[in-house]
């Protein structure tokens, strides 16, 4: 009786938080356009031979890896991909947050994990894809993002787009990206969520600099988990963070400091993170719209649903260049009870399939979604 009398309550699911009216349909038709604008331009703002992705533009390696469904989650996080325990092949792809392949020293310490798991059965809400048999996430290296709705993000990814060329200007380009984040280019004064979102992004500029393989990874945004919402943790187990060896990173030190100490690393042993879903308890400690907004593990704690295990592999100095360059994540390959939820998420559905199609077509290389480890990883596959 006790127990059920102090059994923690989940906010149960509502599907008003992926309703999107006319403004924002209008919008995000802005930030595709603006998205495939810029990857046209991509190989010369990067000033290389190839188009790039709008964000995570610089890729790190492709590696490898296995995706453990756990078995006896408690019935609250066994929801859709959680509610069968199994191993799948996966792979991944790690990368820096930037618009540019720069070297690492002006890049910042802003990274992604992206990982795709195989032979998931189930319907898939990536547009042309519903039979796709892998689920995808992407991760970031810090809990939230710099916004929350489609409305602000129509100009602040613009600004997201540029911020290589403001922060070469030094001082003054910080002061004119501040002007322009705050102000919509000088079009109004500065508002509370201006304010909001312009703190928000100076977070990631503190991410600690570390190698890869350390840090916690992040789904930013809230997903549906089932009947309930939540977000997403993937942390390196303990046991894997004494593995490492090469904890320090000196980007100063030469052009390229992160690749090595990640090839490196995997060359000679695996290594573990743990996926982790926080289920939200109390809307307004943990807001569904508001992803600037940190929810605490002290009201809501993370529970391990999952094991990403990277096999100790062989991995070409480039990482694996072609097949991370060639692959496509999407949050939305994924299953109806676990999709992205929330104003802003869903303005991701097109933006992602709109990058991916321009990149590919620029590249004049072939979209294609592998079914296996052994086809991405063909040669003769993209």
């Amino acid at each position: 009786m006790l127990k059920k009398l102090f059994k923690p309550k989940y906010v149960p699911y509502d599907p008003k938080y992926i309703e999107l009216n006319a403004e924002d349909e209008k919008n995000i038709r802005t930030i595709t356009d603006d998205i495939k604008s810029y990857i046209s331009r991509s190989d010369k703002a990067s000033n290389i031979d190839y188009h790039t992705r709008d964000a995570h533009a610089k890729g790190y390696c492709a590696l490898k890896a296995k995706f453990e469904i756990l078995d006896d989650i408690p019935k609250e996080y066994a929801q859709g991909l959680y509610a069968k325990a199994g191993i799948h092949d996966a792979v991944i792809r790690l990368s820096n947050g930037s618009s540019r392949v720069f070297a690492d020293r002006k890049l910042g310490f802003a990274q992604g994990l992206a990982i795709k798991v195989f032979d998931v059965p189930g319907k898939k809400l990536a547009p042309g894809e519903e039979d796709s048999t892998t689920f995808d996430y992407n991760f970031i290296n810090h809990p939230v993002f710099f916004c929350n709705r489609i409305e602000e993000y129509t100009y602040l990814s613009r600004l997201f787009l540029e911020l290589p060329k403001y922060t070469e200007k030094g001082a003054i380009g910080k002061a004119q990206l501040a002007f322009n984040w705050l102000t919509n280019y000088g079009s109004r004064l500065p508002t509370k969520e201006s304010i909001k979102t312009f703190k928000a992004i100076g977070g990631f500029t503190r991410i600690e600099p570390k190698n890869t393989l350390l840090y916690d990874f992040h789904s930013q945004g809230v997903v549906r988990h089932g009947d309930y919402m939540a977000k997403i943790r993937a942390t390196p187990t303990a046991a894997s963070i004494k593995k490492v060896t090469r904890r320090d990173v000196d980007v100063d030190a030469r052009e390229e400091a992160m690749r090595p100490l990640i090839v490196e690393e995997i060359r000679e042993h695996d290594y573990q993170f743990d996926i982790q879903i926080q289920l939200c308890r109390n809307l307004k400690k943990q807001p569904i719209e508001e992803i600037t907004t940190q929810w605490q593990e002290s009201d809501t704690p993370f529970v391990t649903v999952a094991r990403l295990t990277l096999p100790c592999q062989d991995v070409p100095d480039d990482g694996n260049f072609e097949i991370m360059e060639n692959l496509s994540f999407t949050p939305f390959r994924c299953l109806e009870e676990n999709r992205p939820i929330g104003n802003l998420q869903q303005s991701r559905l097109k933006a992602y399939q709109v990058a991916s199609e321009t990149r590919h077509k620029l590249n004049d290389v072939k979209r294609r979604e592998p079914k296996s480890l052994k086809e991405t990883f063909a040669k003769s596959f993209f």
